[in-house]
C-alpha cells in the first residue's frame, strides 16, 4: 500500500483517493472511508463506488459531491 495518501475531487462528480484501508458504509448520499490518519466522510447524492482495492488502496466512487471531512483518529 502507498505510503502517503492522495484525494481528488473532479467537477464535483469523481472521486478518487489513495491510500484507503477499509469502505466503513456507503449510501447514495454517504461513503465513510478509513485511511492510515483517521476517516473521510463524503456526501452527495446519487453516489456510486466504481473501485475500491484493499490491496493497493486505490477508491473511486461517482455522484453529485457535495462534500468532504476528514476526522482524526
Amino acid at each position: 500500500m502507498e505510503e502517503g495518501h492522495n484525494l481528488s475531487v473532479e467537477q464535483c462528480k469523481r472521486i478518487t483517493a489513495t491510500a484507503i484501508t477499509a469502505v466503513d458504509a456507503f449510501s447514495d448520499k454517504q461513503i465513510l472511508l478509513s485511511y492510515a490518519g483517521g476517516r473521510i466522510s463524503v456526501n452527495g447524492s446519487g453516489m456510486k463506488i466504481v473501485n475500491f482495492s484493499k490491496t493497493s488502496g486505490a477508491f473511486c466512487a461517482t455522484g453529485e459531491i457535495y462534500g468532504v471531512k476528514y476526522t482524526q483518529k
